[in-house]
């Protein structure tokens, strides 16, 4: 339940500090940092976060370009952090299923843009209080700043309130 707390104490924060408060989060976590990857910008209401991802010397691979890890793990955790702030209602978020496809080798600075619409968060709201669980997919594009795709990631989040998947977990 420590998932929870942190979101409890986001949602406790002055509006002001929220967005802040995220993006350190995310570019202190171990997990996140060892991707090479850093959140660039966080919208004020948490419904778009952009991540940078450098070519370095940590995230070139044997070919001088962008390591195709490092693309696919920049975009692990994104949105299902932005559905646990965005619901607002004690939930458990999963990832589900997730899909990559490289178009082109990145050697340069790329970013992932992901955005959570708030007509997205209603219908979850929505299917969440029909069925208690969802499943929503989510693309990000992987692009230059000039907007060219470079990698296309979709993935797939599993939400359930958190009393029916305790529930359903034990009935197992």
């Amino acid at each position: 339940m420590a998932r929870s707390r942190r979101m409890e104490l986001l949602a406790r924060l002055p509006p002001a500090w929220r967005a802040r408060f995220l993006q350190l989060g995310f570019n202190w976590h171990p997990a996140f940092r060892a991707t090479g990857g850093r959140v660039h910008k966080v919208s004020a209401n948490l419904q778009h976060i952009v991540v940078r991802l450098p070519l370095c010397r940590r995230t070139r691979n044997i070919n001088g370009s962008l390591f195709g890890g490092s693309l696919f793990a920049i975009t692990d955790g994104v949105h299902a952090t932005m559905l646990l702030a965005g619901l607002q209602r004690h939930v458990i978020v999963w990832d589900k299923n997730a899909e990559i496809q490289y178009r082109r080798p990145g050697y340069q600075t790329l970013y992932a843009h992901f955005q959570i619409n708030p007509d997205e968060l209603d219908a979850i709201r929505g299917q969440l209080d029909q069925y208690h669980e969802a499943e929503a997919t989510f693309t990000v594009h992987i692009q230059d700043p000039q907007g060219q795709v470079y990698t296309t990631v979709e993935r797939t989040i599993y939400i359930a309130d958190a009393h029916f998947y305790q529930q359903k977990s034990q009935s197992r």
